[in-house]
């Protein structure tokens, strides 16, 4: 089976998907995106991961309309890449595979109609991700459900939305993506337990270690994470440490509630690579977003051994997250929710390592390889749906819930 997946824009992480995924079909995949919006290390991954199969344009010209906000349907960016279509129509394909509903979604799209290819959304959006969705972006999807043969979804919260669209419950797989957490997992477990105090030591970390990492925005929910800390600091002093690992435009904020409070370290931007020193060091993680489609920090965590305290606003929750036994799940704009969570990990210290273990375990089912059967499975359905025919596979990778 030849793939053709057309995605303008992607990280690390869907390398090892794609080279695992090209394996799979034994050299069949051809990845078409751009060369302006993809990191240059990126390009450098897939190029050597893929080779020719990675097809990389440039020249893309990108209209926006709206003020830009973190959150999801602030603005509206139109794109034009020259040659696109023209790129398109040359590559071969069995399966044609968007990346969501727009952007350069639309040429995929035509090249389906166009040489009658069976068509397949991958897809990460959920129902709290587009509670602001205008009317006008909700209708256009739906038509383009109509004209999709197979959808590709992150997580169980991203299949209910997609059949709220309009997709059929039995042509939607999740599981198609995954963090890349092999090498954060190695580099955590070389640190020895001498370098681990030596890090608790210089931070002056006392109790339990809260670890979150990521971008300071206002999305992450760290306005609300700070004014919960405040009211657990009064209450149980010296039971924990927050470290904040990250750099963005709140900053100069959380400064501000930091310095009323003991026991928070603001550590700044921390390269990727030394990262896994700060996950070896700490005891949980937390992630109190208040919008994600399904935050990928979250699953190299868990590689890293830590129980997670995981907002209900985080899209993947359901899949990585078993309440109670690897972490909690919590509403950060609830304040007694997330107060007695931290509250709870505090007072559970002596179990947060067997809790971390069973972390471990879980995202171990999170891999390259699974993925990509995933994927596969997805063309399969679409291409035994475009014939007309009921899909006769077996669905056993992540199957999706039926919205009640």
């Amino acid at each position: 089976m030849k793939v053709l997946w057309v995605n303008p824009s992607f990280l690390d992480y869907r390398v090892p998907v794609y080279a695992a995924l090209n394996e799979r079909l034994r050299g069949g995949l051809c990845v078409v995106y751009s060369k302006d919006r993809t990191p240059e290390r990126v390009v450098r991954k897939i190029e050597s991961a893929i080779g020719g199969n990675a097809v990389g344009l440039t020249g893309e010209h990108r209209f926006e309309f709206g003020r830009r906000q973190p959150w999801a349907n602030s603005f509206l960016r139109v794109p034009y890449q020259p040659g696109l279509m023209r790129t398109l129509m040359s590559i071969e394909a069995d399966a044609v595979i968007a990346e969501g509903f727009f952007q350069w979604a639309p040429a995929a799209l035509i090249k389906s109609v166009v040489q009658k290819l069976p068509f397949v959304v991958a897809y990460e959006r959920t129902h709290h991700t587009e509670r602001n969705c205008p009317r006008w972006r909700t209708a256009y999807r739906r038509r383009i459900v109509r004209m999709t043969d197979a959808m590709l979804c992150s997580g169980t919260e991203c299949s209910l939305y997609s059949q709220s669209l309009g997709m059929p419950a039995g042509r939607i797989v999740c599981g198609h993506m995954c963090a890349e957490t092999d090498g954060i997992a190695r580099r955590a477990r070389a640190i020895s337990d001498e370098r681990r105090g030596d890090i608790r030591a210089l931070l002056g970390i006392e109790g339990v270690a809260f670890l979150f990492a990521g971008r300071l925005i206002e999305l992450k929910g760290l306005r609300q994470l700070l004014e919960c800390w405040l009211r657990f600091e009064q209450a149980w002093p010296g039971a924990g440490t927050l470290l904040l690992a990250g750099d963005g435009p709140m900053r100069p904020e959380l400064e501000c509630l930091v310095a009323r409070a003991r026991n928070v370290r603001l550590l700044g931007h921390i390269d990727y690579d030394e990262l896994a020193a700060y996950y070896a060091a700490a005891d949980v993680f937390v992630f109190p977003t208040l919008e994600d489609n399904g935050a990928l920090v979250v699953p190299e965590a868990m590689a890293c051994g830590l129980p997670i305290l995981c907002s209900k606003y985080n899209g993947m929750h359901d899949e990585l997250i078993e309440d109670g036994v690897n972490g909690w799940v919590f509403d950060p704009l609830n304040a007694d929710d997330f107060y007695d969570r931290l509250r709870v990990c505090a007072a559970h210290a002596s179990r947060l390592a067997d809790m971390g273990q069973r972390s471990q375990e879980i995202i171990q089912d999170y891999t390259p390889a699974r993925a990509a059967e995933s994927v596969v499975e997805g063309c399969l359905i679409a291409i035994e749906h475009r014939r007309g025919r009921r899909p006769t596979i077996d669905y056993s990778i992540r199957r999706p819930i039926e919205r009640v």
